[in-house]
C-alpha cells in the first residue's frame, strides 16, 4: 500500500554534478577553516599553559580574549553557513548578528568584572 501523504523531496532534486561539486566544495572549505581555528586553540591553550603566564599577567588576559575571539569567529562562521545566513542579503544579516554580538559582549563584561571582584575578595 503507497501513502499519499509522505512526499519523497529526495525525487524532487534536480542537481546537476556542477552543484554537487560546488555543494561538496563548500562543505570541505567550512571544515577545514573550523579545523584549523579548533586547532590553533587547542595549540595557543598547550603552549602557553596559565601556570606557565601567571594568572594575573596580561598576556593571559590576551590569550583568553584571543580565545573569545577565535570562539565567535567560529560561531558566527557556523552561523552563516549552516543556517544560510551567508546567503541573505548584508542588512538581514546585520539585523540578526549585531544583538548577539552586543549580546555577547555585555556577557564578557559582566564576566570580567564579576570575576575580578571576586578575585579581589579571594586575594584579600
Amino acid at each position: 500500500m503507497e501513502r499519499d501523504d509522505v512526499i519523497e523531496y529526495s525525487l524532487d532534486a534536480h542537481h546537476s554534478d556542477e552543484d554537487g561539486k560546488k555543494i561538496r566544495k563548500k562543505i570541505w572549505i567550512v571544515t577545514a577553516l573550523l579545523s584549523i581555528i579548533t586547532i590553533v586553540e587547542v595549540g595557543v591553550g598547550v603552549l602557553w599553559p596559565r601556570n606557565a603566564l601567571g594568572a594575573d599577567s596580561g598576556a593571559w588576559l590576551s590569550i583568553k580574549l584571543f580565545y573569545i575571539v577565535l570562539t565567535l569567529v567560529k560561531a558566527g562562521y557556523i552561523i552563516l553557513t549552516f543556517m544560510h545566513l551567508g546567503d541573505e542579503r548584508k542588512s538581514l544579516k546585520y539585523v540578526i548578528l549585531v544583538p548577539y554580538i552586543i549580546f555577547m559582549i555585555y556577557l564578557m563584561f559582566i564576566a570580567f568584572v564579576e570575576g575580578s571582584a571576586i578575585n579581589a575578595i579571594w586575594a584579600s
